[in-house]
């Protein structure tokens, strides 16, 4: 005689750990399942009591941009120092242009100087990208989200935006942060840089529509963060 457990039904994340059995293992959340899986019983928590997965997504942007708040407050500290260093990098440059070594050094006393480390400014974005792939799993594994609407023309957030209004919006406000971000950058790859947002935008714009709203409010409070975050450093400067 064999004995089985068999389980007929969708496979919703709720459902199958309900069952307490393992099956929740079923769903395939990718490399960055530790986060994609609580993102979603986050998400089916907001929209239980929203009735609505892209307002819950929203407010998962907002939660997430107040815990990553004080390091991007020092990311963009570190960043308006830099730049307001570059008289004096540039001098070292023209002073050692015959000896690499010693310019290198020169510049990384100068950062010592000033106590600024320069890799803290990309920290905001690397620590975000986990998050923005286990969203992306979630949106496209997750059978909860498959005809999730979220408001007018958008009926699916797993679905592309039918009419790439976020995906242009997500490119424009992306434009818009990176002209307010302080580059220690030359003005020739200060330029090359801004081709980024018409890149960004060509690749959202077949992107699952609730990973372009959650890119887009990202950049939004990040717009306003960024201006509040200048208006202090630059009367502290």
């Amino acid at each position: 005689v064999y004995a089985y457990d068999i389980f007929i039904g969708p496979k919703e994340y709720d459902i199958l750990l309900a069952q307490k059995n393992g099956l929740e293992e079923a769903i395939e959340f990718g490399w960055f399942s530790f986060m994609a899986k609580p993102l979603l019983v986050v998400l089916n928590f907001f929209e239980r009591y929203l009735g609505n997965y892209g307002i819950a997504i929203v407010i998962i942007t907002v939660i997430i941009k107040v815990i990553f708040y004080p390091l991007t407050k020092h990311s963009m500290k570190s960043m308006k120092e830099m730049q307001l260093l570059q008289p004096q990098m540039a001098a070292l440059r023209e002073k050692y242009k015959s000896d690499k070594q010693r310019m290198n050094k020169e510049v990384m006393d100068l950062y010592k100087r000033y106590k600024i480390n320069p890799v803290s400014g990309c920290l905001p974005m690397i620590l975000q990208i986990p998050v923005f792939i286990a969203l992306y799993e979630v949106l496209y594994v997750a059978i909860e989200l498959r005809h999730a609407p979220l408001f007018l023309w958008i009926a699916d957030l797993s679905a592309k935006d039918p009419y790439y209004v976020t995906p242009v919006l997500m490119g424009i406000t992306m434009f818009i942060q990176q002209k307010m971000t302080p580059t220690s950058m030359d003005p020739t790859q200060a330029k090359i840089m801004l081709i980024m947002p018409v890149i960004f935008t060509f690749m959202f714009l077949n992107f699952p529509a609730g990973l372009v709203v959650y890119w887009l409010i990202n950049n939004v409070l990040s717009i306003a963060q960024q201006y509040n975050i200048h208006k202090t450093t630059t009367a502290k400067a």
